[in-house]
């Protein structure tokens, strides 16, 4: 099974990759973005094969290495 984990910082802090890239894409005339905000997807390979399992399992390497809970949000995908 195969899982996607995406990163991103929470809604109100502060973003300084997104503020950066927001910017050099305003300076190549991209002038129609606005908040821009930076992520990580990280892909797992995993040997579960029960949906439910898998989830729980990404869900603790999430919070306990994955993902800063304090500071980041994380959405799982599973196939």
């Amino acid at each position: 099974m195969k899982a996607k984990v995406h990163v991103t910082l929470k809604r109100g802090v502060l973003d300084p990759q997104g503020k950066a890239i927001e910017h050099a894409l305003h300076t190549l005339g991209f002038a129609g973005v606005d908040n821009v905000r930076a992520g990580k997807v990280i892909e797992l390979e995993l040997k579960a094969t029960d949906k439910d399992a898998a989830r729980k399992e990404v869900e603790a390497m999430c919070s306990k290495l994955l993902a800063n809970t304090v500071i980041e949000d994380y959405a799982i995908e599973l196939a």
